[in-house]
């Protein structure tokens, strides 16, 4: 018997808690992990006791054809990393991981070069989660550690357009 990697155990349920999510356009599902154990889980979907967008049948981003990446204030959701850390304490997310794994919603194919937005990234180093694990295909995934997101602030080199 061939057992599946820690790493990709917990990417699958971030998956599967991905389908919970009520985007449109991309859905991600997100999971905290500290000493093995899950704290937190998380997906997209509008903040509660708003309408989602499969329920009005709409995504305005989509609808405008906002690029990926751009005007994210549009968007009716709250992200799945951001959900995820509201449901936890921050004492209990220092030193831990973020799982996330995305998927395009049209195509149900893993979401290229996934990453998390910049106010996602920000809420990330503020919860005190040490790294991040992204999944790129059923079995393959990216490790980033967030002091490199720390080292390398985005918001200083014109990559946002400031």
């Amino acid at each position: 018997m061939n057992r599946r990697d820690k790493h990709n155990y917990y990417l699958d349920i971030a998956e599967t808690v991905l389908k919970r999510g009520t985007c449109l356009r991309r859905n991600y599902g997100s999971i905290i992990v500290k000493n093995d154990e899950i704290i937190a889980t998380g997906y997209s979907g509008a903040p509660r006791r708003r309408k989602n967008c499969i329920d009005i049948g709409v995504c305005i981003r989509e609808k405008l054809n906002v690029p990926r990446g751009q005007m994210y204030e549009l968007c009716r959701s709250v992200h799945s990393e951001v959900n995820a850390i509201i449901s936890a304490s921050r004492n209990e997310m220092i030193g831990s991981t973020l799982y996330l794994v995305g998927k395009d919603m049209k195509t149900g194919e893993y979401v290229k070069n996934a990453n998390s937005c910049s106010m996602c990234k920000r809420i990330i180093i503020n919860a005190g989660i040490e790294q991040v694990i992204i999944r790129d295909t059923h079995d393959e995934y990216r490790f980033i550690k967030v002091q490199d997101w720390i080292d390398n602030d985005e918001t200083f080199t014109g990559e946002l357009g400031y």
